[in-house]
């Protein structure tokens, strides 16, 4: 993408005139039937045209040549014999108004764009350029065609590779084969006389002279050096802020009526919900005055909603209690009342509130807290501290002897409560309540660890004398959360509450589908969803809304911070800048705080985050969300959804489809998004790595007695104690010596890691930690070189340490382009467990694997993701694989990603591998490989009608383009794609198939198989091996 523009063409040019009224949203130009003679004019026209596609091909293959007017001028005037004028080229682009870009852009920012092709010394002295300059620096008039970009062909070789780090030596570009720029150029040229067709037949219509038309209509297409960027959307912002917004649905009318909507909307895909009046409930037994005063002081309430009354009483009598109601509706009141009840009634009770994340304690700690302050009089001081990683350990025996109420997580309570259980012995005697907020994220492996450490805490209470605990559980989008809530924690006695009370606003839900790069044309390929999302989020919080941005992994809310702020920068609003932040994880625990406090304050409009956000933190009112690309679950999307609204006004929530698979699905049939169920949890108790596992740890922490302890272990426990504990005389099992001294410790409970590298700024000598990144992330991000992205902003990476100190000093800079690590990983299986034959032959498998993970190197992208330092794509096994591995029913799943220096190299390595698609669990213990293995058969075919049926030539990530490619998707063939997927599912392939359009590397006779694999192990560092 050519840098931002600076001064496009302007109303402001023409502001006594009329946008054309010809101009319509979705103009289709198609063939007319009309047969209308054309004028000279027009005729001159097409030939400006004709040449300027041409000239303009040519120079797209050279990297080194930008398409400004004066460079164009001299050659499209050799084909014409003519003056080329600028008038001609507005006329063109009123014509195609979709197919043409023409406009100023700063020619600073044009040299850093077109620098990707250079020598490396001139590269980085262009890519070191500010960008502050922007609006002193000189323009130049560029054109550009946009209806999609030149596809590379796949040539025989690779003259050489560049190896960033290993050789310094320049790289040739790959060519472009005649056949597609022929094409391309009859596409353009027919579209052209399509829409000529249709001006035509509609002056002719209206009786108009069309060239007097055009030569009249054609003025605000003439480009213009302007201070006052023409950007869409622009138009129906307010100047300032409003203190109080309109309505949603005016909003989302403003939005449709401005220049940004060109029908995203997608068919069936805006639903509205009509606001729920609140339900009361009345408790069974009576609370005390000072109670009643303090909840009613703190949070304003007199009268207790349907559900918080059945769930307290339910409590009151007893029993355990799961509640599954809507997101933010009051959930958190019904474990808090009748906590302060009992120590209303007894003072040395103690209750436990564990939660899934740090933020989340904290926040419900603040909010019992404020309760608890206006019941000073009758109870006195009441200890309630925060008991996590992050507690001093000089705090932590106060907490342990004082507290009556600790705010933990599953971690410590696996990692140092219940291993130290002889110092919390008088808590766990007397512990009454055990609340578990946010059941539904125990799930997965996740959830059997915690299943067992809920497992170890009962025991360890019962023998301490304590059989009486209660637990409470509350989730929002929970499908089984009765049966979930037993096999938690291994009761039987449930109580359910799911009639949800509380009253709700009107809130509106959108479908917004990415539009392609030429709305008039699907081949193009769909734009940036993540700068969609970034016009949709400036539009929001300038109109008043309060708006918060979900994305499904950091990098992409980074690069969603800086759209956001590019956006407002274009809008010439950079006074708003400051008031959007992002959240996501690697943060410091002080930056989250400072978020989240200044976003309850009011002062920020709006947060860019990650699933961090997710959870019921309380971080005020909040009016929109925009979730950026489907959140991988419908549950996922509801709890994301429903942070909006929580103050019973109007709210709005988006989804952004971008070209994922998934994504397209749900916006060709949204209805699936309100009616399919909630997702049902489940875990794995039989699991017996981490039934062992635990065994160990709660061997150390009392003597296993198989007799006794089979009520929380299971049937298997007599066995697995016999084999892989140490008996002794008195018929207890003590833990292997292997696992001392500390088991818990040796058996980490999530797929997370201990923050291992911190960044360090270091400009102007600051030495401030931005954040810290856990080992085996920071190969892929923290390298010499590397742009790395914090809070929307960029930082080169000047030197990473290892020794003494893991560390990475960065330098902040502005610059147009960021980076991509390039690595390459080998993947060995070494035993298969599980195999199961398919149609064609082949078979699916399940099994273990070893892989070895290495960085070389990186590369340099612009704005539009095109790598500067090109490389040539081919590969039929590689694009199948990212088509199947696209549709497969979880996130913890990885395929083998070709690398070109190996698949082009002159001479090919004497590492031969079997042609076969393989995918293998990205972390140890368990992450789908089961679950892929049998529904392959209903996904291989699904891929293969995925890409047979995708409307794109070349590949997309719609059909047979990886999203998370570690490669780039350099190496990919759709045609081949479709013709292994075939072959897999021993189905007919056409031999036309093997002809055609796309010009590729021969697709050679490869017997295909498909492996599920697992991993049994991950090591650590800049080179990975799974063994």
């Amino acid at each position: 993408m050519p840098p931002k523009r600076k001064n496009p063409p302007s109303e402001s040019t023409a502001s006594s005139k009329k946008k054309p009224s010809r101009i319509q949203k979705n103009t289709n130009p198609t063939p007319t039937s009309h047969s209308i003679p054309w004028p000279p004019h027009f005729k001159h026209l097409e030939r400006v045209h004709r040449a300027l596609n041409l000239v303009y091909t040519f120079c797209c293959t050279r990297k080194q040549l930008a398409t400004t007017f004066a460079n164009l001028k001299s050659a499209v005037e050799g084909h014409t014999k003519k003056d080329l004028t600028i008038s001609d080229i507005a006329q063109i682009k009123f014509l195609v108004p979709k197919g043409v870009h023409f406009e100023y852009v700063d020619e600073e920012l044009l040299q850093v764009y077109i620098a990707g092709g250079g020598k490396e010394k001139d590269k980085d002295e262009a890519y070191s350029m500010m960008s502050n300059t922007v609006d002193t620096g000189k323009e130049v008039l560029l054109f550009e065609f946009v209806d999609g970009d030149l596809k590379r062909s796949v040539v025989k070789q690779l003259d050489e590779i560049q190896r960033i780090g290993v050789r310094r030596e320049e790289i040739k570009m790959p060519t472009f084969s005649t056949a597609q720029m022929t094409k391309l150029i009859n596409k353009r040229n027919e579209k052209f006389q399509c829409a000529v067709d249709k001006f035509l037949s509609e002056c002719a219509a209206t009786e108009e002279d069309p060239v007097e038309s055009i030569k009249h209509q054609h003025s605000p297409f003439v480009p213009a050096k302007s201070s006052h960027p023409s950007t869409p959307g622009a138009d129906t912002i307010p100047p300032e802020i409003p203190t109080e917004r309109k309505s949603i649905p005016e909003i989302i009318e403003e939005i449709k009526e401005s220049d940004l909507y060109v029908g995203q909307i997608a068919e069936g895909g805006h639903r509205i919900f009509d606001p729920q009046e609140a339900v009361y409930g009345d408790l069974t037994f009576v609370l005390s005055q000072h109670l009643v005063n303090a909840i009613y002081t703190a949070r304003n309430i007199t009268q207790l909603y349907s559900h918080q009354a059945e769930a307290i009483n339910n409590l009151h009598d007893g029993h355990n209690v799961i509640v599954s109601t809507s997101t933010s509706s009051g959930k958190s009141l019904i474990y808090q009342i009748p906590v302060l009840h009992e120590l209303e009634r007894d003072r040395n009770s103690r209750a436990m509130f564990i939660f899934p994340t740090k933020a989340l304690a904290q926040d419900q700690k603040r909010s019992l807290v404020e309760v608890l302050s206006y019941m000073t009089e009758v109870l006195g001081t009441v200890v309630v501290d925060t008991f996590d990683g992050d507690t001093p350990t000089e705090e932590r025996r106060r907490i342990r002897d004082e507290a009556s109420v600790i705010f933990t997580n599953p971690d410590m309570l696996h990692l140092n409560i219940l291993p130290n259980e002889e110092y919390w012995r008088m808590f766990l005697k007397n512990l009454k309540y055990v609340v578990v907020d946010e059941l539904h994220v125990y799930n997965g492996v996740f959830g059997s660890h915690v299943a067992f450490i809920m497992r170890r805490l009962r025991r360890i209470c019962s023998a301490v004398g304590n059989n009486k605990v209660q637990f409470v559980s509350c989730s929002a989008t929970v499908a089984n959360p009765e049966a979930h809530m037993r096999t938690i924690f291994g009761i039987d006695s449930v109580h359910l509450t799911d009639e949800d009370g509380s009253p709700s606003g009107r809130k509106e839900f959108l479908c917004w589908n990415t539009p392609y790069k030429d709305p008039t044309d699907p081949s193009s390929g769909r734009g940036d969803s993540i700068t969609e999302a970034a016009k949709i989020f400036a539009q929001l919080i300038l109109r008043g809304v309060r708006t918060i941005s979900f994305c499904r992994v950091r990098t992409a809310c980074e690069l969603m911070l800086q759209a956001v702020r590019t956006h407002l920068q274009r809008l010439e609003r950079g006074d708003v800048v400051s008031r959007v932040m992002g959240y996501r994880g690697g943060y410091t625990p002080q930056d989250r705080r400072r978020i989240e406090k200044e976003m309850f304050e009011g002062h920020l409009l709006g947060i860019v985050a990650t699933n961090a956000l997710e959870l019921g933190v309380d971080i005020g009112s909040l009016d929109a969300v925009l979730i950026v690309n489907f959140p991988y679950s419908i549950s996922n999307l509801r709890q994301q959804s429903g942070r909006a609204g929580r103050r019973n006004k109007d709210s709005l929530s988006i989804l952004i489809g971008g070209a994922y698979p998934i994504d397209q699905h749900y916006m060709s049939h949204p209805t699936e998004l309100f009616t399919k169920p909630n997702l049902s949890l489940a875990v794995d108790l039989s699991n017996p790595h981490i039934l062992t596992s635990h065994l160990q740890c709660a061997a150390h922490e009392l003597p296993l007695l198989p007799s006794r302890d089979q009520i929380y272990f299971g049937p298997s426990l007599p066995s697995l104690a016999a084999s892989h504990l140490l008996p002794d005389p008195s018929g207890f099992f003590n833990p292997s010596p292997r696992f001392l001294p500390s088991p818990s410790h040796l058996v980490p409970i999530r797929d997370t890691e201990e923050p291992g590298y911190a960044v360090i700024d270091t400009t102007h000598s600051r030495n401030i930690v931005l954040e810290e990144l856990p080992p085996s992330r920071a190969p892929f991000t923290l390298y010499e070189g590397a742009i790395f992205l914090h809070q929307g902003r960029s930082y080169l990476v000047r030197s990473v340490s290892h020794s003494p100190q893991l560390l990475a000093e960065v330098e902040a800079v502005n610059v147009s382009y960021t980076t991509s690590p390039r690595d390459f990983t080998d993947i060995d299986p070494t035993h298969t467990l599980l195999s199961s034959p398919l149609p064609g032959g082949t078979s699916v498998c399940h099994g273990s694997i070893q892989v070895s993970t290495k960085v070389f190197g990186y590369f340099k992208l612009d704005r539009r993701n095109h790598i500067l330092d090109a490389m040539n794509p081919a590969s039929a096994i590689h694009a199948a694989s990212h088509a199947v591995l696209s549709l497969l029913p979880t996130d913890g799943l990885r395929s083998e990603c070709k690398a070109p220096e190996k698949e082009f190299a002159k001479f090919q390595t004497r590492r031969k591998r079997p042609g076969r698609l393989v995918f293998y669990e990205r972390r140890a213990g368990g992450g789908g490989g089961r679950e892929a293995w049998e529904v392959m058969k209903c996904v291989l075919e699904r891929a293969r009608e995925r890409v047979e049926e995708c409307g794109c030539e070349m590949g997309c990530v719609e059909c047979c383009l990886g999203s998370r490619c570690s490669e780039g998707n350099l190496v990919v063939s759709k045609r081949g794609a479709g013709v292994v997927l075939r072959g897999v599912l021993g189905m007919e392939v056409d031999e036309e198939k093997l002809e055609g359009k796309e010009e590729e590397r021969g697709l050679e006779e490869v017997g295909v198989g498909i492996k599920v694999e697992k991993e049994e192990g991950v090591g650590g560092g800049w080179e990975n091996t799974v063994v």
